[in-house]
């Protein structure tokens, strides 16, 4: 099963941090902390049926081949991830990136605002691989229905992650449910 690591892997992050203008480490930690709220905000949004088939929707439209053989950033489109950043987290985007570029040690708010719409597309194109994977194993489940396919995905990357009870771990979600689960769950008041 793929992991959060191996997203990680695919993401020339010395070329993320030419593009960001800031220095390899701090790419890095911004990687490790946007990309847990953006999967965590997939996620989120897979556990409604409606947002897991437009999820999946979205999916079939980002070619696998962005990702795979490692990530060429000139081939990302940066409006499309807009776009997805916005599906995902909608009104509560700019809360979203505020809390994720708040507190010691942790990336600008405005480094998290420009990278969260260059993860967004190769992390569709990262699940696009793993739906073409899933297919070609499984010659019975050619349908996207019901979204447990997405879901479950998407939860074992979370899990990756370091969520669940290694909070320890880098990379890991801490407090992310927290503030996901506040600000997407209780943000539709």
């Amino acid at each position: 099963m793929a992991s959060y690591d191996d997203i990680i892997a695919n993401i020339p992050i010395a070329d993320l941090a030419a593009r960001l203008g800031v220095d390899e480490p701090t790419a890095r930690a911004a990687v490790d902390q946007a990309l847990p709220a953006l999967l965590g905000g997939m996620g989120a949004n897979a556990q409604d049926a409606a947002g897991a088939a437009s999820l999946e929707r979205a999916v079939q439209h980002h070619p696998p081949q962005l990702f795979e053989g490692g990530v060429n950033l000139d081939e990302v489109d940066e409006g499309d991830g807009e776009r997805i950043v916005h599906n995902v987290f909608g009104a509560n985007t700019d809360q979203v990136v505020q809390q994720l570029g708040s507190g010691e040690g942790k990336a600008e708010p405005g480094l998290i605002q420009k990278l969260l719409p260059i993860l967004a597309p190769i992390v569709l194109s990262f699940l696009a691989s793993q739906f073409t994977k899933r297919q070609q194993g499984s010659s019975t489940d050619t349908s996207t229905g019901g979204g447990g396919g997405i879901g479950d995905l998407l939860g074992g990357l979370l899990g990756g992650a370091g969520g669940g009870s290694s909070a320890g771990s880098s990379g890991g979600l801490g407090g992310l449910g927290d503030l996901l689960g506040g600000l997407l769950g209780g943000g539709k008041r």
